[in-house]
């Protein structure tokens, strides 16, 4: 997995009934844009993650 700072990462939930949530890497501490990644919740939350299988890279794309 390769990501890079203003990505989003999409993290589907892994029981039934757990919605996917979805996360901006604020930083990236890992070789070459690996793992791990610092992160930003909507709600503000900040953490470590080393993301999973069931995790998908979504690229910063800027608007406009």
């Amino acid at each position: 997995m390769r990501a890079s700072v203003g990505d989003r990462l999409l993290v589907h939930g892994r029981i039934a009934g757990q919605h996917d949530r979805t996360v901006e890497v604020i930083e990236v501490l890992g070789a070459e844009g690996g793992p791990p990644y610092r992160v930003r919740f909507e709600d503000g939350h900040e953490t470590l993650m080393s993301p999973g299988p069931d995790t998908v890279v979504r690229p910063f794309a800027p608007e406009g």
